[in-house]
């Protein structure tokens, strides 16, 4: 399935976003983490740059990781019902922007909406978009027995069951040392 790329980067920041959060872990630790955060995935428009913004945006992790677990559970009605208040809470009104090196788009927050509703709004737009394609089964869980971290899989066969290769080698050296073990 091919997504917009719009779609896919909010899919890809929204999971980063819900990622920073690992058990006690916190990624984003301070307002420098946060600023980091915003760069490295390309936010634009205004921000506050305050305690208040850093914890609003902290707040906004669990309820995006609740569409992952919606996905988790095949419950596609309850997925749209957390994207439908996402959007009505941001008053979303979606319109079509260009701005740095992106083509027209679509935007639904004004760029000087708060740093957390135009997250909240770019992820759930992405959801939208997944759900629209029947798609949900995109979200995923790691699959690694001791992490939790949220996956979206846009490869073609949609064979990604890991976060990352860190994941991924710690399953296939755990599944050789098993196959090894038996051997014996």
């Amino acid at each position: 399935m091919l997504f917009a790329r719009d779609t896919e980067v909010g899919l890809a920041a929204a999971a980063a976003l819900v990622n920073t959060l690992d058990g006690d872990e916190e990624g984003l630790p301070d307002m420098a983490a946060l600023d980091e955060f915003v760069r490295a995935w390309g936010w634009t428009g205004s921000r506050a740059r305050t305690d208040a913004e850093l914890r609003s945006v902290r707040a906004l992790r669990p309820r995006l990781r609740e569409v992952w677990t919606a996905a988790a559970r095949d419950d596609e009605d309850r997925a749209v019902e957390i994207v439908n208040r996402i959007l009505r809470e941001a008053k979303a009104l979606p319109q079509l922007a260009k701005h740095d090196e992106w083509d027209y788009h679509l935007h639904a927050t004004t760029p000087n909406a708060p740093l957390d509703d135009r997250m909240a709004v770019e992820a759930a737009m992405a959801f939208a978009d997944l759900i629209r394609a029947k798609e949900l089964s995109r979200l995923r869980i790691c699959e690694y027995p001791t992490c939790d971290s949220v996956v979206v899989d846009l490869s073609k066969n949609r064979s990604k069951r890991f976060c990352d290769s860190t994941c991924g080698n710690r399953a296939a050296v755990a599944a050789y040392r098993a196959r090894k073990a038996a051997s014996r």
